[in-house]
């Protein structure tokens, strides 16, 4: 692919005020800027005529001047062959540029139909570009048209389909940054797709929702340096550099990405066809001898060496696998390094096919946990999923839920020092949540009712039908008496008043309620949905957005400290402080080791924190000091 050429003054003046012109009307029919070579650049393209239009076939690039924040709109018809018709946008060439495509073959129940990936040095990378932000399913109709329209600004960026009012999907951080670029259209012209009616304008008043901070998985290992590149078939790459005769490596310091992984093109274009390889070396320190076991991805053929031993071979390419095997980079894999006392280099040859080539580490052992977080104690493998813990003042004990026990779940009896009292203190539950204490009786959530239990007498005194449960969550009580029960699946609250059972609030803006607490008459929730931590007035029910923790998160626990902040967890395995007015300080992260952190229990009093992790199934308690 050759270079965009640059315009003269004359051209760039003269295109601006055609690109103004159209621009102004609200149509793509009335602005649409022909495919003729006054106005474009082609590579590989024709003009030509399908479904009654006139319109372009293949891949050209608009002799216009760039922009950084604006708005493309085309018509696309595609037969259903396969193929990958798209639009590119902030282009510094051919090589670098941002795009967006989408896989007319796949059907709409795939995740990957709409695609987005950055370009460096012309490798399309779209391997290493999966998951939220980067991947959406949609439906794309066959021999018939349908709009397309891209609006970016900023380090975002969104794409909408048939003239639809949410998009399809949503681009946190592009891989260029904020920066301006060219324009252009990116299809095979073969005869499987089309594009008719473009049209593009530069608008700096495109309004996108706060940008989403970029989180590297924690344990990510992050200082890494290259080597150039080789042509696979002239190196062994089941071998370490010294040990082939491949002396005098000029390294490169390398930075990963945003998303930890570290993307090969950004530092070095591919040379041809044929499969190359770099090695990539890093240095891992160890206060002990220790076998630690790491999680990693690659793409596309590894091989991973300790102190130059060889100890993984793999292959990820794309269909490697099996037929439908799509090579993406993600921690899906895991080798444990027989680490030795002091420094050890990790080192890997890494080959590319095709897709693009990258890598991720991660420590799988990783724990963050803050200085004022004091580990107590922990029971470990002796509960049944321990999902929900409630501390009960009067009788100095904890009472857990456990979750998933082949329909004969339980609640358990536990000292708050971390001695078992009864592991199965009251039976005959289904999937048991949250809990709350209220005129001396606990509250138990029940996938079908809420379950109120005698302490004393260790019996279930009352039940009590959700009217048409979705998946009922958790539960608060405020000063009247009153409880109130999250619905998950329902976007709905419930109230148990009087003895009465009903649906209290159902509203959009509740997404996925989860955690739930009333503090000094403030309701708190968790909601899912969106990652955030809403507060409904109960009085009108006036909803508002407290804090945030992005799309993801799982809102499970919400506990007031006593000192007019909350503690809340996303159950993916992340403790947080929120002050009263929404700023957010980490204070646990275990989502390395795939330790989750459900509906915590927080003892003011005894400055004490017990933690059930569902799926690890064990039960953590620390003790927050320095407060």
């Amino acid at each position: 692919m050759k270079r965009i050429p640059f315009l003269s003054a004359y051209s760039v003046v003269l295109t601006m005020t055609i690109l103004l012109g159209y621009s102004t009307r609200s149509s793509a029919q009335e602005n649409s800027i022909p495919f003729d070579k006054d106005h474009w650049e082609y590579t590989d393209a024709k003009q030509t005529e399908f479904l009654g239009r006139s319109c372009l076939s293949g891949t050209a690039y608009l002799k216009s001047p760039a922009f950084g924040n604006g708005v493309i709109e085309v018509d696309m018809a595609v037969t259903g062959q396969r193929s990958y018709p798209g639009i590119m946008f902030r282009m510094a060439s051919a090589e670098d540029y941002e795009r967006i495509y989408i896989r007319p073959h796949l059907p709409a129940l795939f995740q990957n139909v709409v695609q987005y990936v950055s370009t460096f040095n012309e490798v399309d990378s779209w391997q290493l570009y999966t998951g939220p932000g980067n991947i959406a399913s949609a439906e794309i109709p066959e021999n018939e048209w349908f709009h397309v329209k891209v609006e970016f600004k900023g380090e975002q960026a969104r794409i909408y389909l048939n003239n639809g009012t949410a998009p399809v999907l949503e681009i946190p951080h592009l891989g260029h940054g904020s920066r301006t670029g060219m324009v252009g259209l990116s299809g095979p012209n073969d005869g499987s797709a089309y594009f008719s009616n473009f049209s593009c304008r530069e608008d700096n008043s495109i309004a996108f929702k706060p940008q989403k901070p970029a989180e590297m998985p924690y344990g990510t290992i992050l200082n890494w340096e290259i080597s150039p590149v080789f042509k696979l078939s002239e190196i062994d790459n089941e071998m370490p550099p010294e040990a082939q005769g491949i002396a005098s490596i000029v390294w490169k310091k390398v930075q990963c990405r945003p998303d930890g992984i570290v993307d090969i093109s950004q530092y070095y274009p591919r040379p041809g066809n044929a499969p190359d390889a770099v090695f990539a070396r890093t240095t891992i320190e160890s206060a002990t001898d220790d076998n630690r076991l790491f999680a990693f991805g690659y793409s596309d053929i590894v091989s991973v060496f300790l102190n130059g031993k060889l100890l993984f071979c793999g292959n990820s390419a794309y269909t490697s696998r099996d037929p439908s095997f799509q090579g993406i980079v993600g921690l899906n894999d895991y080798i444990s390094l027989p680490l030795k006392k002091g420094k050890n280099e990790l080192m890997i040859a890494l080959a590319e096919t095709s897709g693009g080539w990258g890598f991720i580490f991660r420590d799988s052992k990783a724990i963050y946990q803050d200085k004022k977080l004091v580990k107590r104690w922990e029971i470990k493998n002796k509960l049944k999923y321990p999902e929900s813990v409630q501390y009960d003042p009067k009788r100095d004990v904890l009472y857990v839920s456990n979750f998933y026990n082949e329909g004969a779940e339980f609640i358990s009896k536990i000292r708050p020092d971390g001695e078992i009292v009864k592991v199965e203190w009251i039976t005959g539950l289904f999937q048991p949540a949250g809990m709350c204490m209220s005129n001396d009786k606990l509250y138990v959530v029940g996938r079908r009712a809420l379950v109120e239990i005698d302490p004393d007498q260790g019996t279930i005194v009352n039940r009590y039908p959700f009217p048409n449960p979705g998946m009922p969550n958790d539960v608060a009580v405020d000063k009247k008496g009153d409880l109130f029960i999250t619905d998950t699946r329902r976007n709905l609250i419930y109230r148990l008043s009087g003895g009465n059972m009903e649906e209290w609030l159902k509203s959009d803006d509740l997404p996925k309620p989860n955690g739930i607490c009333i503090d000094k008459g403030k309701m708190l929730i968790g909601t899912s949905g969106d990652g955030c931590i809403k507060t409904v007035d109960p009085g009108n029910k006036t909803i508002s957005t407290m804090a945030c923790l992005g799309e993801g998160a799982v809102m499970d626990g919400i506990s007031a400290d006593g000192k007019g902040n909350y503690l809340i967890s996303d159950f993916n395995g992340r403790l947080f402080k929120i002050s009263g007015t929404g700023e957010k300080q980490l204070l646990l992260n275990t989502t390395a080791p795939t330790r989750y952190c459900a509906a915590f229990e927080y003892i003011p009093g005894k400055r004490l924190l017990i933690i059930p992790t569902l799926y690890d199934n064990r039960l953590e308690a620390y003790e927050l000091t320095g407060e």
